[in-house]
């Protein structure tokens, strides 16, 4: 009976302690959420404009595969430069820099009138776009216990498909009415409201004026790394486990760029959608991928309740979204609208999910500090595999005519790096990074 008295006073306590802790750190997740959001927004807007563009100043496919190129490459760049600009100058101050690089890129499309011109401001977007996930990232890391991260991260990383919902809502609108120049304007206005209330809205925990000590104590669980300077990007280079995030971005990042800058024109292609009825099919497909990113951060939870490490469970996680990814090897030959919105809706979901837990897989394995370094590296591999994909997907498409290709590439990247992560990172374990 004591025992019992014992085990039941200190649930009680758990219960009454789990109460007291406050929820500043979601606050800090839903800026996260719509910076992530209009990132987006801001990027997917040349998707959706691609044939009424490619008819203005008469773009090709292989001319519109470069602009896509000229934005991964640029993207790529950046990754590497911002990632650690922000582990240098922090998540406050980094992502006011970038949000305000890539706000006015976004609306310097707007000026643009040839495939050069159009070529330099991607280019500039993807420089100031790069920063959004170092700095998202890290912030998780900052405000979250590990524990919560993948969610944290799925939920912010959600933001993506919110951005990709709205984006075909408002921009064929806009430019219905009042012209292509226009879309690029409106979308690139709302990345400068969001750096006013960054900055009045983000502090660091320990700097924060709303956070209580419960919720301190609680973002500080298990943490036990001293703080410390970044450490070299060579010294990173030489860890494996920096090899399996940036393996896993290149092998897969570019599926979801591709979904991102071509299921405007697959759809158009191959059902005949105008601008006018293009939005629906597109809003269905991102909002199952706003689930699969919420569903994915969480999905690790219940392989934990059943027993599984922290590290293995996101493993276990990665996996059942990987398997979820294949079908898609069959979208080009339905032959039925809703088949095709189907196929990708669980696609682009699996890659949200999966998307989630591996971006969390570098708090799991590096220590705070290295957090920003190590996802824009792999952001940077990413961003060139999007590159290689958008020359290849131009010349596809022009000589095969098919999209088939590049959705057999995607129902096979996933599995190819969740196999390489296991090799090259057997159980997540921590990295041991020269001093």
């Amino acid at each position: 009976m004591n025992g019992k008295a014992e085990t039941t006073a200190h649930t009680e306590e758990a219960i009454s302690l789990s109460e007291r802790i406050g929820h500043v750190r979601w606050t800090i997740c839903a800026l996260l959420f719509a910076a992530t959001t209009i990132n987006y927004m801001d990027r997917q807007v040349i998707g959706l404009l691609k044939p009424t563009i490619q008819h203005s100043i008469g773009m090709t496919e292989v001319g519109y595969g470069y602009v896509v190129a000229a934005f991964q490459i640029a993207y790529a760049v950046g990754m590497l430069a911002m990632g650690r600009f922000v582990d240098k100058v922090g998540t406050r101050i980094g992502y006011m820099v970038v949000m305000g690089i890539w706000s006015l890129s976004a609306m310097g499309h707007a000026l643009a009138n040839t495939v050069v011109e159009f070529g330099i401001a991607r280019a500039c977007l993807g420089l100031g776009e790069s920063g959004n996930f170092p700095v998202a990232i890290k912030t998780v890391a900052e405000w979250f216990p590990q524990k919560e991260r993948s969610l944290a991260t799925g939920i912010f990383n959600s933001g993506t498909n919110l951005g990709a919902i709205l984006a075909p809502v408002a921009v064929p609108w806009v430019a219905l009415h009042y012209g292509w120049h226009a879309a690029f304007l409106i979308t690139g206005a709302f990345s400068a409201a969001w750096i006013v209330w960054w900055f009045f809205n983000y502090r660091k925990p320990t700097e924060h004026p709303k956070i209580d000590t419960a919720e301190l104590r609680y973002i500080n669980e298990g943490m036990t790394e001293a703080a410390k300077p970044s450490t070299p990007w060579f010294k990173l280079f030489a860890c494996r486990q920096a090899w399996s995030f940036v393996i896993g971005k290149f092998l897969t990042d570019p599926i979801w760029w591709f979904y991102l800058f071509w299921l405007p024109s697959y759809f158009t292609t191959k059902f005949h959608l105008t601008l006018a009825t293009l939005g629906l099919p597109l809003i269905i497909v991102y909002t199952a991928a706003t689930v699969g990113s919420i569903f994915g951060g969480w999905l690790p939870a219940p392989f934990r309740k059943a027993g599984m490490s922290v590290t293995r469970a996101r493993m276990s996680a990665m996996l059942v979204c990987a398997c979820a990814v294949v079908p898609i090897c069959l979208a080009n030959y339905a032959q039925s609208e809703w088949a095709c919105i189907g196929l990708l809706s669980l696609a682009t979901a699996a890659h949200q999910g999966w998307s989630a837990n591996l971006f969390t897989t570098v708090s799991d394995m590096f220590p705070r500090a290295e957090v920003g370094s190590v996802t824009g590296i792999g952001g940077t591999a990413g961003a060139i595999g999007g590159a290689l994909i958008a020359v290849a997907a131009g010349y596809i498409l022009k000589y095969l005519h098919s999209y088939s290709p590049l959705f057999f590439v995607a129902a096979s990247a996933y599995l190819v790096a969740w196999i390489l992560i296991t090799v090259l990172a057997p159980g997540l374990r921590k990295a041991e990074v020269a001093a």
